[in-house]
């Protein structure tokens, strides 16, 4: 019998998938939680146990939880057309999941949440956000997100929980950041507004090396750490890195906020007569238009060990790779 038994839920999403494969890696037995109706591209051909019983059927999962060491709790909502939308997605989810989580606890050792920049908000004075920044989130997204977390404290005194928060991640098999590569490859750099915009921005292998240091360590019971860049980068230097990479010299643009509203407002509008929400919406708009999307990773390399292993250059190399590779770009 393996060591470790996992069970990663939106195993078969961009960040989920990143994290199954590096649990294969260490020898965990993975468990993976997903809906009848998902797309397993990214799990097939992977020695995985599939558990389709979505996450709001408590005693679907309560099966997937059985003998489980660790719970990696990565599904979430991040686009819906209404309010009700995300907080289904990520608060009424958590909580079935940490009720059959609780008939499972004897096995149990970690439940990992992962959470968002969101919860917080952007850097407002321009500092980094850290674990004890009071959280002011400015989209639905990032109250559905502060709720998730608030209601998996409420269940800390029960179960052994840590909460890792992640900025903007990019990767391969990431499809939000891969529009930034896709328009850059056809000779187009677009910026927002006319001031210089700051993030923090990983590459989604250190962040699930990160969410496994936070799994295996039991100082981090009860605790929220971000896993995130030490670095902070600005959108003129993941540019230039990208140019260097794609040997692209692209045209440079900055649109003013006022356009980005009002393309958000107009896509919003139309995403009324479509089934699928809006990629950028008003909130989404409120949200990249923000000065600073930074955060401090301190509390995690001091607790936990962790530190960002892939460089900007690095990674955007990998990415850029992979895509050619599955010509995307």
């Amino acid at each position: 019998m393996p060591s470790n038994i996992a069970v990663v839920t939106g195993a078969n999403g961009f960040v989920g998938s990143h994290l199954v494969d590096y649990l294969l890696e260490k020898k965990y037995e993975v468990r993976c939680l997903v809906r009848k109706s998902s797309n397993l591209k990214w799990l097939q051909g992977k020695d995985v146990k599939i558990f389709d019983c979505g996450l709001l059927d408590v005693d679907g999962m309560s099966k997937a939880f059985k003998d489980a060491n660790y719970i990696y709790h990565v599904a979430g909502v991040v686009k819906s057309k209404t309010p009700e939308g995300y907080f289904k997605g990520n608060v009424d989810t958590t909580k079935a999941l940490l009720e059959a989580a609780s008939m499972n606890v004897s096995t149990l050792k970690k439940i990992l949440i992962v959470s968002s920049q969101t919860t917080t908000g952007p850097s407002l004075d321009g500092k980094p956000v850290n674990e004890l920044t009071s959280c002011n989130p400015i989209t639905t997204y990032g109250r559905s997100k502060l709720a998730q977390e608030n209601l998996s404290k409420s269940f800390m005194d029960k179960l052994p929980i840590t909460i890792c928060r992640a900025p903007a991640v990019y990767g391969e098999r990431d499809t939000e950041i891969f529009i930034f590569f896709q328009t850059f490859n056809r000779g187009l750099m677009t910026t927002i507004g006319f001031d210089k915009k700051v993030i923090s921005l990983i590459h989604v292998r250190d962040l699930v090396q990160g969410f496994n240091f936070a799994s295996i360590n039991e100082k981090a019971i009860g605790e929220t750490y971000f896993i995130s860049s030490e670095k902070y980068y600005t959108w003129d230097e993941v540019g230039n890195v990208t140019s260097k990479v794609m040997q692209k010299r692209p045209f440079k643009i900055a649109v003013p906020h006022i356009i980005v509203y009002t393309v958000s407002a107009i896509a919003q509008f139309l995403s009324l007569f479509s089934t699928k929400p809006a990629t950028l919406n008003l909130e989404k708009g409120k949200d990249i238009t923000q000065h600073a999307w930074i955060c401090d990773t301190s509390k995690a390399m001091r607790d936990l060990g962790y530190r960002q292993q892939i460089s900007l250059e690095d990674g955007i190399n990998r990415t850029v790779n992979w895509y050619k590779q599955m010509k995307w770009l």
